[in-house]
């Protein structure tokens, strides 16, 4: 056969011209060629005449190892790396690790998809994200209200000390409340109102100042309309965790993006309700 050359060494060799051994393995010829420009496989022979290449058995656990190792997703930069006695069982161990997370990415993509498809009806435009929250240094009141629709006079006087103090609000805009009972009350709700700053100024007898640490994850929705809707967002987020394996680990914010200092009609009210969770770990 013109694919097959014997070679003229005193332990005769059986060399397979590139085409046939390129069939043989299943392997382009222009795969071939790369992995000799880059050095991971070398012909056993090049015809200094024709300059074809050809290649024999030892080439074959070679291959074949660069065949394996890209199937489990190594690069060939990598692959490279092992021939030149890098650990593979440490570049596979960090594989793994790399594959375990984009595997808990990808099914946190497919319970969201499953989610909104079986539940779009219940839970009307509410679609929950899953968001980082960032560390912020805030100028924050803490103070027990009535009910929760004496918040928005309480904001005013805030406003004026944060003015008093020399505040500058942070870029974007972040101005969020968290409230500290664990449950919903109708009376003597404990409201820590927070806006973010650039920077800490002297305490007063009405603002403290304090840096929050970023959230890992936030789940999150979009509110539209009045705050007195804000139960079915709750509801709407709290259903979500349950379904997609979450648990909160820390208050809820309410971040006020639109309200009555710039918009005319209450359907306009913007608000985003913020749940800092992380995925449960079940104990087998």
């Amino acid at each position: 056969m013109d694919d097959i050359y014997k070679s003229e060494c005193k332990e005769e060799r059986t060399l397979y011209k590139i085409g046939l051994f390129s069939q043989m393995n299943r392997v382009t010829i222009k795969t071939l060629h790369h992995y000799d420009e880059i050095g991971l496989l070398k012909p056993a022979y090049i015809d200094e005449f024709t300059g074809y290449r050809y290649y024999s058995s030892a080439e074959l656990p070679i291959l074949h190892e660069i065949l394996s190792l890209r199937q489990m997703g190594l690069s060939l930069e990598e692959i490279g790396k092992v021939q030149k006695g890098v650990s593979v069982e440490n570049l596979l161990i960090k594989k793994k690790a790399d594959l375990l997370k984009k595997i808990a990415e990808e099914t946190m993509k497919l319970s969201q998809v499953e989610y909104y498809l079986h539940h779009k009806n219940e839970v009307g435009d509410y679609n929950v994200i899953l968001k980082e929250l960032p560390e912020v240094i805030v100028a924050s009141m803490r103070t027990i209200i009535p009910s929760y629709n004496k918040l928005l006079e309480i904001i005013p006087p805030m406003g004026r000390e944060m003015e008093r103090l020399g505040c500058v609000c942070a870029v974007p805009e972040y101005c969020f409340n968290i409230y500290h009972d664990g449950e919903y009350k109708e009376t003597n709700v404990d409201v820590e109102i927070c806006e973010a700053v650039t920077e800490k100024k002297e305490d007063s007898h009405m603002i403290k100042f304090k840096k929050i640490d970023k959230v890992e994850t936030a789940a999150c929705v979009l509110h539209k309309g009045s705050y007195e809707n804000f139960p079915k967002a709750y509801g709407a987020v709290m259903q979500w965790m349950e379904e997609n394996g979450f648990e909160l680990i820390d208050f809820p914010r309410e971040s006020y993006i639109d309200g009555i200092w710039n918009k005319d009609s209450v359907e306009e009210w913007l608000t985003e309700i913020q749940f800092p969770v992380r995925k449960k770990i079940y104990e087998e």
